[in-house]
């Protein structure tokens, strides 16, 4: 639902859209004793219905049932700089050297564009962070040994999701043969251009059509 609210301090009223969403998971519940918090799960009685509650307050004119999903892809697009910022450190730096602050940022930057791709084409089917996808493919112990002119590189996986790992590499073969097998001819550099149209046609191949957002209809003219 949707209504009207100017707070004090406000100059006009705005927009206010209440948003509930039906909660699924396990509830968890702090009880404080003796000074000490416990978390509790917290079962609801089998017929109950539980929601969680959130207020957007927005000056958009979009339709009401179009307000949550803008917020989610909103909070897609700000999860990329939360895991820049915490997993990859790509901040608070301790030198005022705004040259080696640069280079810094630049080389955590570079790295995290590299990774990312990394991923995509070993799991192209949604985009994984960095605190659960570096585990997985970084869990493996590699030995290179050449023979007759070849390079062989065996992989030894220390992981308990090791059929997840394997399918994940056999992924990632699988765009490199298609890169070596199409374009063998281009330099270094349009190797790399190649690689990316590749992961990016598959993740639009394997992405579900979402409907496009209702847009808003303007006022109808005056007679």
């Amino acid at each position: 639902m949707e209504a009207e609210l100017q707070l004090a301090g406000w100059r006009r009223t705005r927009r206010v859209v209440v948003l509930r969403r039906r909660v699924k998971e396990q509830l968890v519940a702090e009880v404080t004793a003796q000074g000490q918090p416990t978390l509790l799960f917290a079962d609801a009685p089998g017929d109950a219905k539980v929601w969680e509650y959130a207020v957007r307050v927005t000056n958009t004119d979009h339709p009401l049932e179009a307000i949550g999903q803008l917020y989610r892809d909103r909070a897609d697009g700000e999860n990329g700089i939360d895991e820049l910022i915490h997993p990859w450190g790509w901040g608070g730096y301790t030198t005022h050297d705004l040259e080696r602050c640069n280079l810094s940022a630049r080389a955590v930057a570079l790295i995290y564009n590299g990774w990312s791709w990394y991923v995509r084409l070993a799991h192209p089917q949604a985009r994984r962070e960095a605190i659960t996808s570096r585990p997985l493919p970084l869990a493996s112990v590699a030995r290179l040994t050449e023979h007759a002119g070849q390079s062989r590189l065996l992989l030894t996986l220390t992981h308990a999701a090791s059929d997840q790992i394997k399918a994940m590499i056999a992924t990632i073969r699988k765009g490199l043969d298609h890169i070596r097998a199409t374009a063998p001819q281009l330099p270094k550099a349009d190797r790399w251009r190649a690689l990316i149209r590749y992961i990016v046609a598959q993740i639009l191949r394997l992405k579900p059509r979402r409907p496009p957002l209702p847009l808003a209809l303007p006022p109808p003219l005056p007679a």
